[in-house]
């Protein structure tokens, strides 16, 4: 620990400093823990709300700010009485992985320096720890926005549909994911295992804490306009940085969770498809008026191919991201590399035995095919799955030995 810094550039290694008045055994309830870039203007002000919220909510507490500014911010924080890590700037996720080793407290409160979000107000944050709340995601929209603080494109549309994509594919009951004031108990930081270094960290930290099924509950804020001078981060980074951070805040939404929109589905295509492709295998019939042929076996085994490709990598995201381990232990336990070996070299040869048949018809034929033959049709069907089952077979063992 360092309390007489030389700053001036941006630094290149972590390393803490603190306050000259800096007690070591001092064991706070709340760590609140702020990244900063170059925030010179409202760096002070920001530290006297903290100590000022913590004064209010009757509760013992650090300041922990996480700066890679190349300005006065870090003295500043400082001379307020604020623990200072300094570490190279990699973007806001990597910023609180950054922070973990320095974080005292039982709860992190989260959010911004930059006076927008109101951290005089800590009350709420910390009786919903007390009352054994796990993550506390603030609300911007339960709370108060004040006039010209958010972006209109971002207040009615942006916020509001990643939330609603966010809501409907956890089946979570948010109403601001992206508010950036938010809480959580440091283990819960510890299971989270937070892996995002830059804007999507928000994303990664809400669906992780939906996943993990830890106890949550939003409480309202307040959110302020800029101050005057400062210019906002995503104002310093031009036109596209909104859009940009959108969209990486979805693609987290996306990658973390492909389970949810292809593991049950694929697995309801697969069977139906299946079903329907297995009943043409000998010809075409009718149900009522309607004649299933050839046409609608192509389909159905594309629908089945389809169905058989999402349920693979819906399970295969369940196992690699272990938020959901129930149905994933279950099916690595029935699932052996000699079943799945065993399932494929059925399929496969079952499936080359009906083509043989094809295939000495057409070679007789003068290399012709006289009719299509559904059998012929269903044996490259029985090929295709069963090349996919050792695929997958070879993926889950693969999964298996790496995780050992």
């Amino acid at each position: 620990m360092l309390t007489a810094p030389t700053f001036g550039a941006a630094p290149t290694v972590v390393e803490l400093f603190v306050p000259e008045n800096d007690d070591p055994t001092f064991l706070p309830e709340v760590s609140i823990v702020v990244p900063a870039l170059n925030e010179e203007i409202t760096i002070g002000e920001f530290v006297d709300w903290c100590f000022e919220g913590l004064a209010k909510a009757n509760v013992r507490g650090e300041i922990l700010i996480i700066d890679s500014s190349s300005d006065r911010t870090p003295q500043i924080a400082l001379e307020h009485g604020a623990r200072v890590v300094r570490a190279p700037k990699r973007g806001l996720g990597r910023a609180y992985i950054d922070a973990m080793p320095f974080i005292r407290g039982g709860l992190i409160v989260m959010g911004d320096c930059d006076l927008t979000y109101d951290f005089r107000k800590l009350g709420d944050f910390v009786e919903a720890y007390r009352n054994g709340n796990e993550f506390i995601m603030g609300s911007r929209f339960l709370g108060s926005i004040e006039p010209d603080a958010m972006p209109k494109l971002h207040r009615y549309f942006g916020t509001p549909l990643t939330t609603w994509i966010m809501n409907t594919i956890y089946h979570t009951n948010f109403t601001d994911i992206h508010c950036g004031m938010r809480g959580l108990t440091k283990s819960a930081f510890e299971q989270i295992d937070l892996r995002s270094q830059s804007w999507e960290y928000a994303s990664e930290m809400v669906l992780k804490a939906s996943r993990l099924n830890l106890r949550t509950v939003e409480v309202p804020v307040s959110f302020y306009k800029d101050r005057e001078g400062r210019l906002s981060h995503l104002k310093r980074g031009g036109f596209w940085t909104p859009w940009s951070a959108g969209w990486i805040n979805l693609k987290v939404m996306l990658v973390h969770t492909p389970d949810s929109f292809l593991l049950k589905p694929g697995f309801v295509l697969l069977i139906l498809a299946s079903l329907l492709t297995t009943s043409l295998a000998g010809g075409g019939y009718f149900i009522g008026p309607v004649g299933l042929d050839l046409h609608y076996m192509l389909l159905s085994m594309t629908l089945a191919v389809l169905g058989y490709g999402s349920f693979q990598i819906g399970m295969l995201a369940r196992l690699h991201h272990q938020l959901r381990v129930g149905v994933a232990m279950a099916f690595l336990k029935a699932y052996t590399y000699d079943r799945g070996m065993l399932a494929a070299a059925v399929l496969t040869l079952a499936g080359v035995a009906l083509d043989a048949q094809l295939l000495v018809q057409y070679i007789s034929s003068g290399f012709r095919l006289q009719e299509v033959s559904y059998s012929g049709v269903y044996g490259l069907f029985l090929i295709i799955m069963g090349f996919q089952t050792f695929g997958f077979t070879l993926l889950i063992e693969m999964m298996k030995r790496i995780s050992r």
